[in-house]
């Protein structure tokens, strides 16, 4: 027989809609059908009612919803398992629902949602959040010019350093830059912004019970630059860094070649890997884990996870989105959350 989990002691973590037209609506329903998200928080979504219920009726998903108006953590513990929590900012017109559509309405919409969350979290009204995902193109529309999620998050709390940190699997990967064009990274890897994020990391680690992280830090040219040949970041910005760091008791090696790295990561357990771009990381990650890593941002003074994809315009409205990466960024944040209420 198993034991009662108590709901007292569950964190709470809030589900941002994210985009009305992809497939986050999809995904937070059928998350609540999953009875294991109780096991380790309790989720409250933050968006649009009338959205999430034109989705049930779209997908024939049954579900109870229930508007929360007064105090979060009050109404969210007493609630039912499978019962949708909803924070309704009322936001969206429902004539503007078109699921596979990039619109500005939505882009909108979508930020209203993070701004919400982020103001629960500073506030102390909520544990952490989950983010379902946004169109960049879609916020761009509306005004708001963020690479994404995580630069908004960080302008947000006010927050200078931060980072994007993928759990899953085999591999923790970190980024040192994070959204934007190839040719722009060499001339932004610097000592000081390969340092923080090591700092980050680690920090980062130990907030999940890693008492002393061990951290490998990528190269960014072919074999290391070898010795200048293919280029003089390592020499000149990221070993430095890591001697920093070492110097200041942090257990960071490298800078090691990306080819052969992950490879060694997986095997010889390092607690996290630090790349220096986007899709340094992101490709070994997702061909280890994609649809079961997760995106924790590092450095920001809340807890916030994400799902490892995006909006899948392609397949929205359609109802075969899976909820398993959902799934997972909420088992993250509640293990992160559960943590730092410990300390």
């Amino acid at each position: 027989m198993k034991a009662k989990i108590n709901l007292k002691y569950l964190p709470i973590i809030a589900i941002t809609m994210g985009d009305p037209n992809g497939i986050g609506p999809e995904i937070i329903l059928k998350l609540h059908r999953d009875k294991k998200v109780r096991n380790f928080c309790l989720p409250v979504v933050i968006g649009d009612i009338a959205v999430l219920e034109s989705y049930s009726k779209l997908l024939g998903i049954k579900s109870g919803i229930y508007s929360i108006r007064n105090s979060v953590r009050e109404e969210v513990r007493s609630g039912k398992s499978g019962e949708i929590m909803v924070i309704d900012e009322g936001c969206f017109d429902i004539k503007d629902l078109k699921p596979g559509k990039i619109q500005a309405e939505c882009g909108s919409a979508a930020v209203r949602y993070i701004k919400k969350a982020v103001k629960l979290a500073l506030d102390g009204e909520i544990d952490g959040i989950a983010t379902a995902p946004i169109s960049k193109e879609a916020m761009n529309r509306a005004g708001f010019n963020y690479p994404g999620h995580t630069e908004l998050l960080g302008e947000l709390t006010r927050t200078k350093h931060f980072t994007m940190m993928f759990i899953g699997g085999e591999l923790n990967v970190a980024l040192v830059t994070t959204h934007m064009a190839l040719k722009d990274v060499p001339k932004a890897i610097k000592k000081e912004r390969v340092y923080k994020t090591i700092e980050i990391v680690n920090n980062g680690l130990k907030d999940f019970g890693i008492k002393t992280p061990k951290i490998a830090v990528c190269a960014l040219n072919p074999h290391g630059g070898e010795g200048g040949i293919f280029g003089n970041e390592e020499e000149k910005e990221i070993l430095p860094a890591i001697l920093e760091a070492k110097d200041n008791g942090f257990n960071a090696e490298g800078p090691y070649s990306a080819d052969t790295l992950f490879y060694r990561a997986a095997k010889e357990k390092f607690d996290a890997v630090i790349s220096m771009y986007h899709d340094q990381g992101l490709i070994p990650v997702k061909i280890k884990g994609f649809g079961r890593s997760v995106n924790a941002t590092m450095g920001l003074p809340i807890i916030r996870t994400s799902v490892d994809h995006g909006t899948a315009f392609d397949i929205a409205g359609k109802g075969v989105a899976d909820h398993k990466s959902l799934l997972e960024a909420l088992r993250i944040a509640g293990l992160w959350a559960r943590k730092k209420i410990k300390d």
